[in-house]
């Protein structure tokens, strides 16, 4: 099984960021996912696990993976 690029915090914020606007004007979340680069499922585990949080929160998620 091929796998793609593991995106860091500090890329995947964005891109939830232009998904979210984009479902919010109608697309669905397959479309959504599409648009920014990702599967349906990729988008959904980074909501979940990314969902809440700002940029200087994932700098800091980064700092401390880097530690």
């Amino acid at each position: 099984m091929a796998r793609g690029k593991k995106h860091g915090p500090e890329e995947v914020i964005p891109k939830l960021r232009e998904a979210e606007v984009l479902i919010s004007q109608g697309s669905t979340q397959e479309l959504a996912a599409k648009q920014i680069g990702a599967t349906k499922q990729t988008l959904i585990r980074w909501r979940k696990e990314y969902g809440g949080f700002r940029m200087d929160q994932a700098k800091h998620l980064t700092q401390e993976d880097g530690a």
